[in-house]
């Protein structure tokens, strides 16, 4: 019996109840790093959370998380008869013609230990898009560089919410995973393509995987030709089975959970890196400044990550005035101190002790940012 169905008592088919969705923020709940925040879309750079937007040519497109009030989120509730939140928004910003090494479209990376279950299975990934520009897409589905399933779907109506579905086997575990074996590192993605020049386009069969690193065919549609463009995405899922079952809502805090194995900042929900800043110094950490030994004053500092990451992150912290490797005097304005970190990250936190000069006895804060994307 597939995974994907139980039998009842009744002997009636009914969908697997259990945790199916292997994408994490489907749901496009949540946006730690932009705030719901209109920005423009940088090549190669994480987005919405677990979201990496892909971009080379001369277009240019802003992305942004649309909250329950935007009129795209209420239609989609009409179209799919679930209730959404949030969706994902790309803009077309600067239009542009195609060029032969074009490529724009956005993708989410799956971690290798999440990829083990799917490896030669049959499964199935659904998701709801609305966009100006009719005609044929391409996801691709992609191991490294090396290995490439190129699965088309159509978008027929006009700046209408319409559910796709489209079904695949996985590669194989050794595939999936190239060390052969369960790992942190990356199994494969899963990649949404709006622009798609002809260095980048498959001339083998569709629905197969191929060795090569393609993104789509030759008739794949070429957004970005007009300032007016738009791409809307929600309710992404890709499960094990070879049906769509409902999309699968986790709550809230488990999604943070989630995200926050790749990606955590101290002040996630109050304010965006550069922004303005939170009152009663929200969202930062706060340390206890005594001088001990020779100048200059030694602070001794300690943070935990609120899970587990994935890998020993990249951290770094901002004072007041938003310059990285400073920290900040308590209700100093955006006065800003150097400091030189002087012990070591690791998965469950960041822990040692900071010589700055000059605040002795006193506190000090600063924002935390740690991240362990893929």
């Amino acid at each position: 019996m597939p995974l994907s169905k139980i039998q009842t008592t009744n002997n009636q088919v009914v969908p697997n109840l259990g945790r199916r969705n292997i994408i994490i923020n489907g749901a496009m709940q949540l946006d730690q790093r932009q705030g719901g925040a209109l920005t423009a879309g940088v090549n190669n750079t994480y987005f919405l959370d677990r979201w990496k937007f892909y971009l080379n040519g001369s277009c240019a497109a802003s992305t942004q998380k649309l909250p329950a009030t935007d009129s795209n989120v209420s239609s989609l509730h009409t179209a799919s008869g679930q209730t959404f939140s949030n969706v994902m928004s790309i803009d077309c910003t600067t239009a542009a013609t195609l060029g032969s090494s074009d490529l724009l479209g956005v993708l989410q990376l799956i971690e290798g230990a999440n990829s083990v279950p799917l490896a030669g299975r049959s499964c199935t990934l659904s998701f709801y898009v609305k966009t100006n520009v009719t005609g044929q897409y391409y996801v691709t589905f992609k191991i490294g560089s090396g290995r490439s399933y190129i699965a088309p779907y159509t978008v027929s109506s006009a700046n209408t919410w319409e559910k796709k579905t489209i079904t695949l086997t996985m590669d194989t575990l050794a595939n999936l995973n190239t060390s052969g074996s369960i790992t942190t590192s990356a199994g494969f993605q899963v990649y949404f393509g709006l622009r798609l020049g002809t260095s980048g386009q498959m001339s083998n069969t569709l629905n197969a995987w191929h060795a090569g690193n393609y993104y789509g065919k030759s008739d794949q549609v070429t957004w970005g030709t007009n300032t007016a463009d738009t791409f809307y995405m929600s309710g992404v899922q890709l499960e094990i089975g070879d049906t769509a079952t409902d999309f699968e809502h986790r709550p809230i805090g488990e999604e943070l959970a989630l995200c926050s194995r790749y990606y955590h900042t101290s002040f996630s929900g109050e304010t965006t890196i550069g922004g303005s800043h939170p009152a009663n110094y929200s969202g930062k950490v706060f340390s206890w400044c005594d001088h001990y030994g020779s100048s200059p004053d030694r602070v001794a500092f300690n943070y935990q990550w609120p899970v587990q990451m994935r890998d020993i992150p990249t951290v770094t912290m901002y004072g007041n005035g938003w310059t990285s490797a400073r920290m900040s005097k308590y209700n100093a304005g955006s006065a800003e101190y150097t400091i030189d970190y002087a012990s070591g990250v690791s998965r469950n936190g960041l822990g040692g002790y900071y010589d700055v000069a000059g605040v002795n006895g006193d506190f000090v804060v600063a924002y935390v940012e740690a991240s362990a994307e893929l």
